[in-house]
Parts: structure tokens; sequence; C-alpha cells
């Protein structure tokens, strides 16, 4: 039987205008080729967001080997911008174009081409499973979350997992994610008293005390890092008052920060610190804070081992490349894969994601593919 081309199927993805929480046809597309290829696919969707579960071998096998990717892209801004249509999927000069090229619609056609022709030319001793989200780019919680609910609640499982998120930052192979980061985002409302800026012992000034807050957020070192991770960071993200008065006090202030924690904290260690922080303030100044946390993700690491071995050593013997081990960059969905069983970052290099006139090389395509069909070979050798 003739293999699945990769890049072709990536293209037909992007022709799918899946902006989230859209499905726009995209796992309707991939339900349509797994399902021919032999995989029992379920469609379980939560709160109108689109998702895939897809399994080849017998529900409960001795090992199953996981992919997880999705198909939801971000917006595309003013078309007018770009060169070429975003949802043309149109290739140049064997360059592929269009709002998925390269996160991640392009992961997840060379994942599901090599499960494909590896299913069928070498059906394994054991399970392969695929899960695809149609939103990832968005808030997260009925996505893949909710696959890995109704895995939990219906006997699947995956033993490992491989997200094929965009990770080289300039060469195919150059770096594997072992982990990510946490992130939170802390929304600080200070509350004082209004009054007249020519008598402020009248008033009770918030943005004296947040501005005081903030300093003492921003200038605190968190850690030094740690043996997989960068130092954890604070950042001020925005402050805000709503006054347009030059003469008036305001009684209310606002900002928000976010942090990108490492293993060295968790979200509950931090959030302690950030109320204790603005308690320390509101007895020096009698201005109260109201903190609304809420935590993306907490911080996570696959430790270097067997299955970071395996994956390491297929990126290396099909690129030349011994890949870095890396934790950096922000949230994926791994976050929530991490709970149920080791997982890895690999796919594209990442340079154009997100931005105008995204685009992948068709060869690199064709290239993830050989090395996802390589990891396949190994795990189940």
């Amino acid at each position: 039987m003739t293999a699945l081309d990769p890049v072709d199927l990536t293209a037909r993805l992007i022709r799918c205008p899946s902006v989230t929480p859209e499905e726009g046809g995209a796992l309707q597309l991939l339900e349509a080729e797994l399902s021919a290829a032999g995989f029992a696919c379920t469609r379980v969707d939560r709160n109108g967001i689109p998702n895939l579960f897809a399994r080849w071998g017998a529900r409960g096998a001795n090992r199953a080997f996981g992919f997880n990717g999705h198909t939801d892209v971000v917006p595309v801004g003013d078309p007018a911008d770009w060169s070429r249509d975003p949802f043309g999927g149109e290739i140049v000069d064997g360059v592929l174009w269009g709002r998925g090229a390269t996160d991640m619609k392009s992961g997840v056609a060379a994942f599901v081409t090599a499960a494909v022709d590896f299913v069928r030319e070498t059906p394994p001793d054991g399970a392969i499973v695929i899960t695809v989200t149609g939103d990832e780019e968005g808030v997260g919680i009925d996505g893949t979350a909710a696959i890995l609910d109704w895995m939990a609640a219906n006997g699947e499982r995956m033993d490992v997992c491989l997200v094929g998120e965009p990770t080289c930052p300039e060469r195919l192979g150059d770096m594997i994610k072992i982990g990510r980061r946490g992130s939170m985002t802390g929304r600080i409302v200070a509350h004082g008293v209004q009054g007249h800026s020519a008598y402020p012992h009248r008033a009770k000034n918030p943005l004296t005390a947040l501005v005081r807050l903030l300093d003492r957020l921003a200038g605190h070192e968190l850690d030094a890092g740690t043996a997989h991770f960068d130092p954890s960071t604070l950042a001020i993200t925005t402050i805000d008052t709503g006054n347009p008065a030059t003469n008036v006090i305001p009684a209310k202030a606002r900002a928000t920060v976010n942090i990108r924690f490492n293993d060295a904290h968790s979200s509950a260690s931090l959030s302690d610190w950030l109320r204790a922080e603005a308690a320390r303030v509101t007895e020096e100044t009698a201005v109260r804070f109201d903190l609304d946390i809420s935590v993306s993700g907490e911080s996570f690491l696959t430790p270097p081992g067997a299955f970071v071995d395996l994956v390491a050593g297929a990126v290396e013997a099909e690129t030349g490349i011994l890949p870095a081990l890396s934790t950096t960059g922000g949230t994926s969905d791994a976050r929530f894969v991490k709970d149920h069983c080791p997982v890895v970052e690999f796919g594209l290099v990442g340079k154009t994601m997100h931005k105008v006139d995204e685009r992948v090389e068709v060869a690199q395509i064709e290239a993830l593919k050989a090395i996802y069909a390589r990891i396949l070979r190994d795990y189940f050798r």
C-alpha cells in the first residue's frame, strides 16, 4: 500500500480553518484517515470543544505508545498582511504556507502518517494511541485534559507519550523538551480611600502601596535555577487605575503579574508567598489587597532515562544531531499528559509559529515523519 504523504496531509489540514475553538473539518479529516487504517476512533468533545481519541491495537495491550497534538490554530490577523492565503496550504519552491504549518498541523500530520504506515507495514506488539485536541491554543481545560479524563474513565492508557509541538530553535533535531516551567498569574487589586491630591493625609493611596508591593515582588530572586531549569521569573504585565483626573487619589488600583517557575516551587508555595508579601504591605500602609491567582500548569520534568534516550537516539540517527534536552519555553499540553505517563516533546523548527506568513520547508515535514517512524520502530522492537 502506498505510504501516506505527510506534506499532503499537512496541506489538507491547513485548508481546514480551525481557529480556536472551531473544528473546521480538521478532526473529521484525521478520523477518516485513521479509521481507514484500522484505528478505533472516538470523538471526545466536551463543552463544545472538539477532541479526537484513536487507538490501534487492543485496549489493555502490554504496551501503548502515545502521540499528542492539536489542530486548532491562532487567528491569522489581517489576511492582507499575508503573502499567501493563510488557509490555502500552497507549496511554493519547497515551502508549505499557511496558518498551522509550523504550529502544529505538520507535527500532527507527521505522526499520523508515521503511525498509519507503521501499523500497515509491521503491525506492532502493542497499541498506538493518538490524541488530538482542538483547544490547545485556547484555555485548554476541555481539550487534552478532557481526553485524559475520558481515557481514565474508559480504561484507556498510554505508557509513554510524545507531543509533536515545535521544539527546535534553529535546525530540525537540535532540541527536545523534557519538561516545562509552571505558569501562574496573579491579579492584584489594591483598595484605598479616595481623596483630593492636595490633602493626601485624608486619603489612602492604593497606588503607593501597590507600587511598593510590586517592587518587592519584582525585586525578589525566586531561585538561581535547578539542575534542568533556568531561574524562575516574575514579570509585571500591567498596572491600571482608570483615573483620568490629576487631582484625585483613586480608591482602587490594579496590577497583574505572571510567574514562570521551575521545580523548586509549586503554585501553592508561590501563592502563599504572594499573599504573605501583600499582607506585609497592608500592615505598613493599611491598604488592603485582593489577590486572584490562576494557574496554567505546574512545572514538570521527565528525567533523562530510557524514554528520553529512545527519542534522542532516533533524532540523532535521522538528523545527525544530538539534541539538547531543554525545559525552556511556555506551556504546552504536556502539562496535562505528565499526570498520565512520562512525556517528552519533539517537533519542527518553530521560527514562524503564530506569525504572519507562517510556513515550513517541505523537507522538514518529511524528515519529521521519518524521525517519528524510527521512534515507533525502536519502541516496539
